[in-house]
């Protein structure tokens, strides 16, 4: 009977605990950026802005993406593996230079920045030499 007693009065806080779980989001394959085709963007992306940057002389162009729980719950867990993607097709990630959810990589001369978010990401091409 006690034990009856006990996993009723568990079960609230299981499924609670369950559901506090942070949602996982999938990567298809990927195909090369709109703005950049040497960034790697997952296919199942959804574009949903091309930002033009006319008030920041250090950003050339960006987009916005959006995929389905990509930085978990607000925006809290980047995904390594799109991370690693970036890494294996030549992308040096500049850790000292990451500002929360902002991630800055390199490649050759170019640099870009990518912000995860809970449900988007976005990319920013900064211009050569820029100041960050």
């Amino acid at each position: 009977m006690k034990k009856i007693l006990l996993t009723l009065c568990m079960l609230p806080l299981l499924i609670w605990v369950q559901g506090c779980a942070p949602a996982t989001y999938e990567i298809a394959g990927y195909t090369g950026s709109s703005i950049n085709p040497d960034i790697p963007v997952p296919t199942n992306a959804k574009l949903i802005e091309n930002i033009a940057y006319s008030d920041d002389p250090n950003l050339k162009k960006g987009v916005k993406y959006e995929l389905e729980h990509i930085g978990g719950e607000q925006g809290l867990y980047p995904p390594m593996d799109y991370f690693q993607k970036l890494a294996d097709t030549g992308w040096l990630e500049l850790e000292e230079k990451r500002l929360g959810s902002v991630h800055f990589l390199k490649k050759d001369n170019t640099v870009i920045a990518i912000e995860i978010q809970e449900n988007t990401f976005q990319i920013t091409e900064m211009i050569e030499d820029a100041a960050f």
